[in-house]
């Protein structure tokens, strides 16, 4: 079977991650400075489907069912179900349950989904004692889809307590909109917004588009495909985006925190470094920090975290991620927006679709068979 066929089976079995391209890591030796992190990959706990996990209350971790179930970990693997909107949802192409998000006093969590309609929405729920409850719900914002694929869907807050939505570019092959470099779309963008703000929310008076009337004020970033999974390191405030590419080139995107937001990161002119179908690299264009070829097994990044926990001291401060098809956990050591090594962990979370952190910056692995493994010390 040839690799474009492999790929296409693997889409049409899972129908979460389509339309991407074949990747594997391609590591520069010469940027390696030392050896790779000895981990191992522990099994927590099996759910059906897990798409993304969140630290919640009382240093717990919830994940997200695609189905649209929500179950906290414990001791004893996954509990029954604490939410379920699986009649809100649907799961065809790449829908469903995609993301959550709980503020900075869990006093409110955030589910980000695909409705029946295929629309992506993200509803509010008010949270007491670490308990749900279910009627507070809210919808926040909802962005109409043209296809069932890109549909993003990572939610997460920033150091800045404001809440940041990633949405891809709105599906079909090569952005057929253009809506990666258009400003007058959510499609294909990162977004930041206050949602206590407002009804049913505020634009922050210093996103870099609030006062432009040709641009949507939601907009914090734009030019991405489909950023399925980003993250801020809890350390240092740091913007990293796994954007997944079309047909050559995966890539992770890099902001500082200082960063007044407004990046170009590219789509659909530039894939990565390069040109895509004959585009143009936009003047204000802001390359990946790493980019990797469809050489080997991979298909569609998978982003991560940087690594600020204390279980494998020798990851430290590592940006940890890995690919839905290869399954490999990589790291990238960075400094300054550059990165100066990079590392295969020796390990292979299956088809790897997200990651969570706890509140002490273990992390965990997700994969869209079932497992939810944490990384732990070989």
């Amino acid at each position: 079977m040839n690799t474009r066929t492999r790929m296409s089976a693997i889409v049409a079995t899972l129908g979460l991650v389509g339309s991407l391209a074949l990747a594997t890591a391609s590591a520069d030796e010469s940027r390696t400075p030392g050896s790779a992190a000895q981990i191992a990959l522990t099994e927590v706990a099996r759910a059906q489907n897990p798409t993304a996990g969140a630290a919640g209350p009382q240093d717990t971790v919830w994940i997200a069912e695609r189905a649209g179930t929500v179950r906290v970990l414990g001791d004893d693997g996954l509990g029954e179900p604490v939410l379920d909107i699986s009649d809100k949802t649907t799961t065809d192409g790449e829908r469903g349950l995609l993301g959550l998000a709980f503020d900075e006093r869990f006093a409110h969590l955030y589910l980000s989904y695909t409705d029946l309609e295929g629309t992506s929405t993200v509803d509010e729920f008010a949270v007491q004692d670490g308990t749900v409850q279910e009627d507070t719900r809210r919808t926040v914002l909802t962005q109409e889809q043209p296809e069932s694929n890109h549909n993003g869907g990572a939610i997460t807050f920033g150091p800045d307590g404001y809440l940041y939505i990633a949405l891809g570019d709105g599906g079909g092959g090569g952005d057929p909109q253009g809506n990666g470099q258009k400003l007058d779309t959510l499609l294909g963008k990162l977004l930041r917004i206050d949602p206590q703000g407002g009804d049913p929310y505020a634009i922050p008076e210093d996103n870099p588009f609030a006062d432009d009337p040709d641009a949507r004020g939601e907009i914090w970033s734009y030019g991405l495909r489909n950023p399925w999974r980003f993250s801020f390191d809890a350390g240092s405030g740091d913007l990293l985006i796994g954007d997944v590419g079309q047909s050559d080139w995966e890539e992770i995107d890099w902001a500082p925190a200082s960063s007044p937001g407004g990046e170009n990161y590219g789509w659909s002119q530039m894939e990565g470094t390069h040109p895509f179908r004959g585009g143009t690299e936009p003047a204000n264009h802001v390359p990946p920090i790493h980019e990797y070829d469809r050489t080997g097994l991979g298909c569609s990044v998978t982003g991560g975290y940087v690594y600020r926990g204390e279980a494998v001291p020798g990851l430290a401060g590592q940006y940890v991620y890995s690919d839905y098809c290869d399954g490999t956990l990589r790291s990238l050591e960075i400094e300054d927006g550059r990165v100066t090594g990079e590392h295969d962990l020796g390990v292979n979370g299956g088809e790897v679709v997200s990651f969570a952190q706890d509140g002490d910056g273990e992390l965990y692995v997700l994969a869209i068979g079932g497992t939810v493994s944490r990384v732990d010390p070989a």
